[in-house]
């Protein structure tokens, strides 16, 4: 009797464990999708021009574009070359 009690109540906390498991996977991916398509839309907004904030917190406007490494000028006479992927936001002026 005691071990019929045991095993139901394992089962039931395995159950519930799994439930758990699969709404949290299922809100990841949806936080996951998310994210990527924000990227996608950064990504697309990178032109020559364009206000940015980078990673490191720099304000500064691109030069040039090449490939994934972007010329950044952060003030009237220093250029920097930085990472296309450690853009933060594009800037709306």
């Amino acid at each position: 009797m005691n071990m019929d009690v045991i095993i139901w109540s394992c089962v039931t906390v395995g159950v519930l464990i799994g439930i758990c498991a699969i709404v949290l996977i299922f809100i990841s991916s949806r936080n996951m999708k998310k994210n990527r398509e924000a990227m996608r839309e950064l990504q697309k907004g990178i032109q020559p021009g364009a206000r940015i904030l980078f990673a490191g917190g720099i304000y500064g406007k691109i030069i040039k574009v090449r490939n994934d490494i972007i010329d950044v000028e952060v003030n009237k006479s220093t250029v920097i070359q930085i990472s296309r992927y450690s853009i933060q936001n594009i800037l709306e002026d």
